[in-house]
């Protein structure tokens, strides 16, 4: 009896053993590519281009000399997915925002989501906070520019390979005279796969 209990104990640690899941750690910026999808590499390369591309444009470049010294000021708008995958497109702009703001280059406003979330706030001061800490109404900063964008993918492929394109557009338009002032078309990402394997 013995030796089959110590038969069956053995026999348990060997299969959690063999099924043990095996992690390891990477630098953020490591490329791997496991799919053959959109990726937090795609993610990083195209926000970098983006950002550079934006920030190097003349219109956005040349305004504080022609506003006296003022940043431009810009607002999310909407990135849109339309590729054949999930594809988070907030995380693309996130780093983009981010980026840009960090640059010192520009200024950005909250987005209509954050706005809500901000104007209830500023709503229940009005009545609630005391008057030397509540903030005004109507004070807030009006966005210059309005930065929409898409994601879009090209397909291309046979039995054995599939190739990948993806095509990232951004635009930056101006807010009073609805002028596209910068637009940018990031087609970066471009991937080979060697088995054709449609995400269902």
């Amino acid at each position: 009896m013995k030796k089959l209990l110590s038969f069956v104990i053995f026999s348990i640690l060997v299969l959690a053993s063999c099924s043990s899941t095996k992690i390891q750690r990477v630098s953020a910026d490591t490329e791997i590519d496991v799919s053959g999808y959109w990726n937090d590499t795609d993610v990083r390369k195209v926000a970098e281009a983006i950002v550079e591309n934006c920030l190097n444009s003349p219109r956005i470049k040349n305004f504080p000399a022609q506003h006296g010294g003022k940043l431009p000021v810009l607002i999310l708008g909407s990135y849109r997915n339309q590729s054949d995958e999930h594809i988070d497109t907030g995380i693309l702009t996130k780093k983009i925002e981010t980026a840009l703001i960090n640059s010192g280059m520009v200024d950005f406003v909250a987005d209509s989501k954050q706005r809500a979330e901000i104007d209830a706030e500023l709503e229940y001061q009005q009545s609630h906070a005391s008057e030397e800490t509540a903030k005004n109404l109507a004070n807030a900063t009006g966005a210059d520019f309005m930065m929409q964008g898409s994601v879009k993918t090209i397909i291309d492929a046979d039995k054995k390979t599939t190739v990948r394109s993806y095509f990232v557009s951004t635009e930056l338009i101006d807010i009073e005279k609805h002028l596209k002032v910068f637009v940018d078309e990031n087609d970066d990402i471009k991937k080979v796969i060697g088995k054709s394997k449609i995400r269902k």
